[in-house]
């Protein structure tokens, strides 16, 4: 059982010589992690391996939303979960992965708030008091068409009613991501069908397990188009016989065709193997995404 701790100005100072929120790919560190000498989150935490790094989710809507991320496939550049956001003046972020990143500073998070009059939070104990360093539950790389990069935030919360003094600070991670003109999305369980996060837990471990050759894709694409109304039972069977079991190549060859959009079906489906698979188009599909669909909180 974790023991209960307190932030403090102590324990911020260790995160920081400990290099917490920086790095990228495998050497990067959250600033919040799953540990036990960390104070506890609110809400059940989670480890993911993804991408050789295992990931820290605070909480089961931070997993769901993380899955969410990751169907944008080959264009993630990288992934960073509890993002430390500067205190002060600093580079812009994606001035880690291309040094030809113009060497502008921008605003932290200190003056942002004085400039909107909120009250920067802070943290005590020990007798000292010290800027509270806030994060981005998921800063997200990706590689736009032309090859050059951009950033997208996200902040994820629960279904709990937000407080004034929240709002505020939603406010605040908001400008900080404005004013290095990165979209930022304020996720809740609101903007998506529960049994689509469901779906996705389920097949989370042959979507994003091991790649298949595009012609395994190709194969379940065409299987599923040819058994309309059979049941997932029978297509998967059928793929089976086409592309082999081995480590569940059948059963990837499917789920990563789906995961990754080229076979648009409804992820609203019951588990029930019975059930057949649905395909909807592909604006129905990227909508019950609320990432991939850019939809966003109102605060």
């Amino acid at each position: 059982m974790r023991t209960t701790k307190r932030f403090s100005p102590k324990v911020l100072a260790r995160f920081e010589r400990e290099g917490r929120g920086a790095g990228t790919f495998t050497n990067y560190l959250p600033w919040h992690r799953v540990s036990r000498g960390d104070p506890s989150s609110i809400g059940r935490s989670q480890l993911l391996n993804w991408e050789g790094r295992q990931r820290e989710l605070l909480s089961d809507v931070e997993a769901d939303v993380f899955r969410f991320t990751t169907v944008f496939g080959r264009e993630i550049v990288d992934v960073r979960e509890q993002y430390k956001l500067s205190t002060e003046s600093a580079l812009h972020e994606l001035s880690a992965y291309d040094i030809r990143t113009p060497p502008d500073l921008y605003k932290g998070t200190r003056a942002i708030a004085q400039e909107m009059g909120i009250k920067h939070p802070t943290t005590y104990g020990d007798g000292t008091k010290c800027d509270w360093v806030m994060t981005t539950d998921l800063l997200i790389t990706l590689r736009n068409p032309d090859g050059s990069q951009r950033l997208l935030a996200l902040s994820v919360k629960t279904k709990e009613k937000l407080k004034r003094r929240s709002i505020s600070l939603l406010a605040l991670e908001r400008a900080y991501w404005q004013a290095r003109g990165v979209q930022w999305l304020l996720i809740t369980p609101h903007l998506y069908e529960e049994s689509v996060a469901m779906t996705m837990r389920r097949i989370a471990q042959w979507a994003l397990g091991e790649p298949v050759k595009h012609a395994d894709l190709e194969t379940a694409i065409e299987t599923v188009k040819a058994t309309t109304g059979c049941s997932l039972t029978h297509v998967l069977e059928k793929l089976a016989t086409l592309v082999g079991t081995v480590n569940d190549r059948h059963q990837r060859a499917l789920w990563q065709a789906v995961w990754f959009g080229h076979l648009p079906v409804d992820l609203r489906r019951s588990w029930r193997p019975h059930v057949p698979l649905k395909i909807i188009s592909v604006s129905e599909f990227r909508g019950l995404n609320p990432v991939l669909s850019g939809r966003t909180a109102w605060i």
